[in-house]
């Protein structure tokens, strides 16, 4: 029997932040703050969100989901089209510093001709984690 390799739907990256896990969360959990550090946001708030493409923006509802008992901020995206597209992530205490770890997901496959494909987003990520780190660590 022959197996077929799948190709992987998702790539998962952290970063070390040498700041306490309590402000990395606070800040992490503001989904307006979204556009801070991301490339992907223009606006956002935990009903709506105006995403950035290649294509010009797109405007599509966003819940964040948030679990201070566990480090967890989650976001599930509901494009126009009613595509469902969702990330995750993780903030856990590393001593006095955090490691934020972040799961994308491959794009629902008319996001993907929106945004790019998960070898593009990748590269926006490890950048987006980068500006995170430095925009916490200099506040």
């Amino acid at each position: 029997m022959e197996k077929r390799m799948l190709e992987k739907n998702f790539d998962v990256q952290s970063i070390g932040i040498n700041v306490n896990h309590r402000k990395v969360f606070e800040f992490v959990s503001k989904p307006e703050n979204l556009p801070l550090w991301t490339k992907a946001f223009t606006k956002a708030d935990n009903k709506l969100a105006t995403m950035v493409t290649p294509n010009g923006e797109l405007n599509i509802e966003m819940e964040t989901i948030v679990s201070k008992e566990l480090g967890t901020v989650d976001w599930v995206m509901t494009m126009p089209d009613g595509s469902i597209g969702k990330a995750f992530s993780r903030v856990s205490e590393n001593g006095s510093a955090t490691i934020y770890s972040f799961i994308l997901l491959a794009p629902p496959v008319p996001l993907e001709q929106l945004e790019g494909a998960l070898s593009t987003q990748k590269l926006l990520l490890a950048d987006e984690l980068v500006d995170l780190k430095n925009l916490l660590e200099t506040k």
